[in-house]
């Protein structure tokens, strides 16, 4: 029934894997876990990532159903594995993550072997001009500075911009562990997992460093937020990978495409797609569109990033969206799956 979901993801996933240990082996460069510090060795992070999965879905739900009555818990916790957590959901769980996991630790080392492997070629001095063409001679970053200011506006896009960061795991636990179709947790995981292996595509396509890297001097004025910190940790690790030949760490400075922009258009289209809030609509597009000023804003990225990123988000989106069986209507931000279960019907417009 989804083997085409299955193909797509798993695919993706293994593709990313096998070019992360050639580009590892052809530049004698280890294979890092970007978050192995922070959270235990892989081997122990992915099963407590499906209990974590699980967890989330029934300790809330069993307490508060309970009325915290230890007696009514284990009928409570039964029932809910009898209805929601069958053969077909824990296969998607399962699946989504350890694919989605296989493939950002595979972005995270592709995208730090960048300067090396394409270090004799950038293109920030041509994204900049186009930046001035498009900002009719003025810089965007100067630009957005003048109108929003450089202080509170500062720390208001910072922390929507580093929402971010927290989004890509909630997410996409969300629509695996919580989807009312099946197919919707399989269209976002493999829609998540196509976009981060399109970014790192771009990123050896046309490599640049950023305007905030490249011309840093443009941003001292700005006030000191997490996400100023954040750019100058990433630089002094760039330096260190660069120039102080360390090996134990990732470089994370990549311009083109904005994976920011991408994720969060993804989410937003994901969001308009298959969710009935409107409320929900509304923030998730608000946060989208806050996060393109904020990366340009802070120099993360030119205007051709953010385009390049919002490509990147439609065609992983829709190619998604095919591959785990969904229709789109013809007229308005509309689909329906036409995979289902016994116990989940299709979805009518």
């Amino acid at each position: 029934m989804y083997r085409r979901a299955y193909v797509t993801l798993i695919g993706t996933a293994a593709v990313m894997g096998i070019l992360a240990l050639i580009v590892s082996r052809h530049y004698d460069r280890p294979l890092l876990d970007p978050e192995g510090k922070f959270l235990g060795p892989s081997w122990l992070r992915l099963p407590l990532l499906l209990l974590g999965a699980a967890l989330l879905d029934l300790l809330p739900r069993t307490l508060w159903m309970s009325r915290l009555n230890p007696k009514a818990v284990p009928d409570l916790v039964r029932e809910r594995i009898r209805q929601h957590w069958s053969r077909e959901r824990l296969t998607l769980v399962v699946t989504g993550i350890v694919a989605f996991y296989i493939t950002y630790v595979s972005y995270r080392n592709l995208k730090s072997a960048l300067p090396i492997a394409r270090g004799d070629v950038e293109y920030d001095r041509e994204l900049m001009y186009l930046d001035r063409v498009l900002f009719f001679g003025q810089d965007p970053p100067v630009v957005l500075h003048a109108v929003f200011g450089e202080t509170f506006s500062a720390y208001i896009l910072s922390y929507v911009y580093l929402l971010f960061l927290p989004m890509v795991p909630l997410a996409l636990t969300a629509w695996l562990v919580w989807s009312r179709n099946v197919s919707y947790g399989y269209w976002f995981a493999t829609s998540q997992c196509l976009a981060w292996s399109l970014g790192t595509l771009s990123y050896y396509a046309l490599p640049t460093k950023g305007p905030g890297f490249e011309y840093f001097a443009r941003y001292e004025g700005l006030t000191r937020t997490p996400t100023t910190d954040l750019m100058n940790s990433l630089a002094s690790a760039r330096a260190d990978v660069i120039h102080g030949g360390v090996t134990g760490i990732v470089q994370s400075v990549a311009g083109f495409a904005s994976l920011h922009v991408a994720i969060t258009l993804l989410v937003a289209l994901m969001v308009q797609f298959t969710l009935r809030s409107r409320v929900l609509k509304i923030v998730f597009w608000i946060n989208f569109a806050i996060t393109v000023v904020a990366t340009l804003y802070f120099g993360w990225h030119y205007i051709a990033d953010d385009v390049a990123g919002a490509m990147i988000a439609f065609v992983a989106f829709y190619l998604g969206g095919i591959a785990t069986g969904q229709k789109f209507e013809k007229h308005g931000l509309q689909s329906h799956p036409t995979t289902t279960t016994s116990a989940i019907p299709i979805d009518r417009p």
